[in-house]
């Protein structure tokens, strides 16, 4: 085909671009001719027919081109094999049980005033739902199964708060009101920072270097077993450990999301219902490698 026959059939006119970019001269046809035939190919293919494009997914964050999950479910399905349960906690308003997405046999239930709002900033923004507010005085969920002396096991919650105090999720020996025996819990302090505690004869615990009551989302999670001790993460990093604290607790009990008991432990805050937002509450029965961390707060972001 030659620029002739081009501009006969209306792709190639002398004020166009192609003509005065100076693709096509009269004296040197063949070199430029021939990229531009290509070019315009491409150009004028019919879609669906070339299948030479590139697709670009854009987010705020511009975090999920380079995470290997999109969504928060996703990443959380890829580890299901080790969780005892997820909690989405995007019910609406007023709903009575937290489904468990995993297996489903460990749905929680909600406490007092259940209310779910979908205002943005949002963690897990991908996901469907909302997030579960949580009142500071009446609202918690607990799981309507029991189960016996858990020594290796993770924990993880999204959280969003200003207030400092409160449990974010932790083993309780009662499944409402206040338990006579409780560890294994993540909680904020009355300075503000995340708290990581665990009980074997006196209280255990490790603690975020700063404050996270910002009013940012924060994904927490601690992991602990006999041969890693105890380990808290912030926003995928390894914030505070103790390889000595192997053992917790001997006793049956429920696991507790945004209140129980916390008498006796450090910098017990004088409330003990959290105040803030929730989402996707996990529990696991391995210890969740860094890389797994990672990809569940990159998912959430």
């Amino acid at each position: 085909m030659s620029a002739r026959l081009l501009r006969r059939s209306g792709l190639l006119r002398r004020s166009g671009l192609f003509w005065r970019a100076g693709l096509f001269r009269r004296s040197g046809l063949l070199i430029a001719g021939a990229a531009s035939l290509a070019l315009a190919a491409g150009l004028f293919a019919a879609p669906g027919s070339f299948s030479g494009y590139v697709a670009s997914v854009t987010n705020t964050s511009n975090v999920s081109g380079t995470a290997p999950y999109f969504t928060c479910a996703g990443a959380l399905a890829a580890d299901r094999a080790s969780s005892l349960f997820t909690l989405p906690l995007n019910e609406p308003s007023n709903s009575t049980t937290a489904v468990d997405t995993d297996s489903g046999a460990y749905p929680g239930t909600y406490r007092g005033a259940m209310t779910t709002s979908t205002a943005t900033p949002i963690a897990c923004s991908r996901d469907t739902g909302g997030a579960y507010v949580l009142n500071g005085s009446t609202s918690y969920v607990s799981t309507a199964t029991s189960f016996a002396n858990p020594q290796t096991f993770s924990l993880e919650i999204w959280f969003k708060t200003t207030v400092a105090g409160g449990k974010l999720i932790g083993f309780g020996s009662s499944q409402t009101g206040a338990s006579g025996s409780y560890d294994r819990h993540l909680y904020i302090d009355s300075t503000g920072k995340l708290v990581f505690g665990t009980y074997n004869s006196a209280t255990k615990t490790i603690t975020s270097p700063s404050a996270v009551t910002d009013g940012a989302w924060h994904q927490a999670v601690a992991t602990f077993s006999a041969s890693t001790g105890m380990n808290l993460y912030l926003d995928g990093a390894l914030v505070a450990s103790n390889s000595t604290y192997t053992v917790a607790q001997n006793f049956t009990g429920y696991w507790r999301i945004g209140y129980d008991s916390l008498s006796g432990w450090p910098n017990a805050p004088s409330n003990l219902f959290y105040t803030g937002s929730l989402r996707w509450a996990s529990v696991y029965s391995t210890v969740l490698t860094t890389t797994q961390i990672q990809n569940h707060y990159n998912a959430g972001r």
